[in-house]
């Protein structure tokens, strides 16, 4: 078995005003041919699990190049059109193959094309003929198109939001792409359109037991996998929105009958899982009631992993305002910022303006007296089983014991040590406010008195009712109230 892996993708925030270019991937995920011999990250673990998989099967493994860009604006098509005509090189040269595992985001835009993992996955199957199997793995927060589908024989997304089961999905990709390459089955997918665009925090009821529901349904009856696929708001293509997905073994009327079910189960589930969001003054009023702390609130607006700057000041401002004390926050895209506080040194004290830079989005920059706490170069932070970048960084502390992060690589917040690794005491705290919608929730509601939404102000705002889009050709909820008869 000689088995051809590769990774390409990015989430693109159509309405970013920052492009992805080739800098962006390079400083955020890029190997040509190794991933697997350098430490995991988020979108380069499933190609340990593809390789360590094929290797116990003896198998023979084809490595090619493993590029992923923090969400951002729409990719450069140049740079687009470069990595995949790499893939397609390198997978020229491994011919002939028996399985093809692509690990892809699902929403990546580039300027000339709105289907980059359709593209793509449509350009392997030219290559590799009808026969060989074509697998990919997706972020739940995808597009599932129809040429994605056609060209695949296999496609599974992420389960949970925050991603901690990405390794847990590529083995189960694997398993059934290597079923169907000894010809014990024969996989077909079945999609139903939700109509709906939200956001589903699986950790929190009813999305916990509603994805273990799914998992329930798996290896039983012929149902080989069943995704959901959440969608993401924030990219205006004509299949934006939630979607079911199911793979049945070549039974594509009971795929289409299950996926229509448990389409109609997230329906019910609609008002349910909304998720409760506070706006600023609101948040800051619940966290400052609650006994204890830390309390962690959510800048869900300004996530980087949304394609937001990760440099708004809307939150931090109005608790200055209001003289509120004790807090930490982070993680603040602000490379001059953080320039200047390396050429300060540690324990210097200044005048610095922090965040407010990228655009609108951003609001106005905060003008602060500070000391220079700590410095790390090239610091990284734990997700799931990963480590993924932050950059240089550095712990800045203002008046009334504020405490905040700023750093040079663009990236949402994840897990406490990227306060932790500074000397942060984040227990001493009684509110952190990090810069992410979810995925910080797997590290720091362990860790929380209690954890707040907020909806402040910002480049990806809870607002799904507005978003601007174009090329969508039905209608969807919660823009209608039923997207069925509308």
């Amino acid at each position: 078995m000689k088995v051809f892996i590769a990774t390409l993708g990015t989430e693109t925030n159509t309405f970013s005003p920052i492009p992805t270019g080739a800098e962006t991937f390079a400083e955020t995920m890029l190997f040509r041919g190794d991933a697997t011999q350098h430490a995991a990250t988020l979108f380069s673990e499933p190609l340990h699990v593809w390789r360590r998989m094929t290797e116990e099967r003896q198998g023979q493994v084809a490595e090619s190049v493993a590029a992923f860009a923090q969400p951002a604006g729409k990719t450069i098509q140049k740079v687009y059109e470069g990595f995949r005509d790499e893939i397609y090189d390198d997978l020229r040269r491994a011919m002939p193959v028996d399985i093809v595992l692509l690990n892809m985001h699902g929403a990546m835009v580039s300027e000339d094309c709105d289907d980059c993992e359709g593209d793509l996955l449509a350009g392997v199957r030219a290559i590799v003929g009808p026969d060989v199997i074509i697998g990919g793995e997706l972020d739940l927060h995808c597009h599932i198109t129809r040429q994605m589908t056609d060209a695949a024989d296999v496609l599974i997304t992420f389960k949970e939001y925050p991603h901690v089961d990405a390794p847990q999905r590529a083995a189960e990709l694997f398993e059934i792409c290597a079923e169907a390459a000894a010809g014990r089955i024969k996989p077909v997918i079945s999609v139903h359109d939700c109509r709906m665009t939200s956001m589903w925090r699986t950790p929190i009821e009813p999305m916990t037991s509603f994805v273990g529901q799914m998992q329930a349904l798996e290896g039983q009856d012929g149902v080989l996998s069943v995704s959901f696929g959440h969608g993401f708001p924030w990219g205006d293509v004509e299949d934006v929105g939630a979607k079911m997905m199911v793979i049945t073994d070549g039974d594509a009327g009971k795929g289409q009958a299950l996926a229509a079910e448990l389409g109609q189960k997230i329906w019910d589930l609609r008002f349910e899982t909304e998720g409760e969001t506070l706006g600023v003054d609101a948040a800051l009023d619940r966290g400052l009631a609650v006994s204890g702390g830390p309390v962690v609130m959510a800048d869900i607006a300004d996530n980087a992993g949304g394609g937001a700057p990760s440099d708004s000041t809307f939150i931090l401002r109005r608790a200055l305002e209001r003289g509120i004390g004790n807090l930490a926050s982070g993680l603040y895209w602000d490379p001059v910022a953080v320039r200047f506080c390396q050429e300060a040194g540690e324990g210097a004290t200044f005048d610095l303006r922090i965040g407010g830079k990228v655009g609108v989005a951003s609001g106005d920059p905060l003008d602060l007296r500070v000391t220079v706490m700590k410095m790390l170069p090239r610091l990284m932070q734990t997700f799931g089983s990963s480590t993924n970048r932050i950059g240089d960084a550095v712990w800045v502390r203002a008046d009334n014991d504020v405490d905040i992060v700023l750093n040079s690589v663009r990236t949402q917040v994840l897990h406490p040590d990227a306060f932790t690794q500074l000397g942060i005491d984040l227990a001493a705290k009684k509110l952190v406010i990090v810069k992410s919608t979810q995925h910080f929730y797997a590290g720091f509601a362990p860790i929380a008195a209690e954890v707040l939404y907020v909806n402040a102000d910002g480049a990806i705002p809870k607002n799904f009712a507005d978003i601007a889009y174009t090329k969508r050709k039905t209608a969807y909820w919660p823009k209608v109230a039923d997207p069925w008869t509308a």
